[in-house]
């Protein structure tokens, strides 16, 4: 493992097995941070930003990447190589996995098809996707950041949750089409679907409820349900659910909250509400999840 550390900022990487690393950046600094670490064109990089804001740049500066947070950058150039080099924002988190073509191959050989530049069209072309990721996702991330486990145990718990991560990253469900939605071939019901979406995550604490919401964005209440079905992929209450709970989970990362103040902010009654629904979606208490992050 190699180690660059801190008061404030922290590099390491875990060797995981042949052609396959781990990075775990943190920059808890004021200050923006850069960070370089050599890849060849063997490798395929996978970055994740966890908090904060970063940027990727390229050919000695002649061009850069800006990556959000809660969003992924996947790389692959077999013909270059494109060594890391990332300035983090202060207050920026970063987890980074590089994997061999080979040693990927051999995960995913029998599901080939399911990975666009696996495919032997694209094995030879370059490749990069830039997307938000899920709150699932984010919660293996926090727990690869944060890992408190003995040295002598850091390679298999990486490599397990490594493995979790990129089963979560490549099982993405399919875009809603157009084509087979006639509801959502009119922009006018897409834009008012989109205001229904902004009005419940504005009074998240405090929701209209379905018969209000449709009133409010002039649409009957079974294409509301219809078309956010089909444009979210959920119930308008299970969509607002999940984001409660990422905002949930984003509070508790900041660690200015205790879980009673989580629960109260967004707007559950009692605690144990809110602890149960923070269970069942992420299988672990608000406080063993605090505990988990606390530093």
């Amino acid at each position: 493992m190699e180690v660059k550390n801190d008061v404030k900022s922290t590099f390491e990487v875990s060797v995981l097995d042949s052609g396959f690393k781990v990075l775990r950046i943190k920059n808890d600094t004021q200050q923006p941070i850069k960070e370089e670490y050599p890849v060849n064109q063997d490798f395929i990089q996978f970055h994740f930003c966890l908090k904060g804001q970063m940027n990727f740049i390229f050919n000695q500066g002649s061009y850069s990447f800006p990556v959000n947070e809660d969003h992924s950058m996947l790389l692959f150039n077999p013909q270059k190589a494109l060594p890391i080099a990332v300035e983090l924002a202060p207050n920026a988190w970063l987890v980074s996995v590089l994997i061999s073509i080979s040693k990927f191959h051999s995960l995913f050989s029998a599901d080939a098809d399911h990975i666009s530049f696996l495919s032997p069209e694209n094995s030879a072309k370059k490749y990069y996707d830039n997307l938000p990721f899920s709150s699932s996702i984010a919660v293996v991330l926090s727990q690869i950041l944060h890992a408190k486990v003995h040295d002598s145990m850091k390679s298999l718990y990486f490599k397990g949750k490594v493995y979790e991560l990129l089963s979560l990253y490549f099982n993405k469900s399919e875009d809603p089409s157009l084509e087979q939605c006639p509801f959502l071939v009119d922009e006018e019901n897409v834009r008012k679907i989109r205001k229904a979406k902004d009005i419940i995550l504005e009074r998240m604490s405090d929701p209209p409820s379905l018969e209000n919401l449709a009133a409010e964005i002039g649409l009957s209440l079974k294409k509301l349900k219809e078309g956010f079905k089909q444009l979210y992929g959920d119930t308008v209450y299970a969509y607002l659910l999940d984001q409660k709970m990422e905002e949930a989970r984003r509070m508790l990362n900041s660690q200015k909250f205790n879980v009673n103040e989580v629960g109260l902010k967004l707007g559950y009654s009692t605690a144990s509400h809110f602890i149960a629904a923070f269970k069942k979606k992420y299988g672990t208490t608000p406080k063993k999840y605090l505990g988990s992050v606390s530093l």
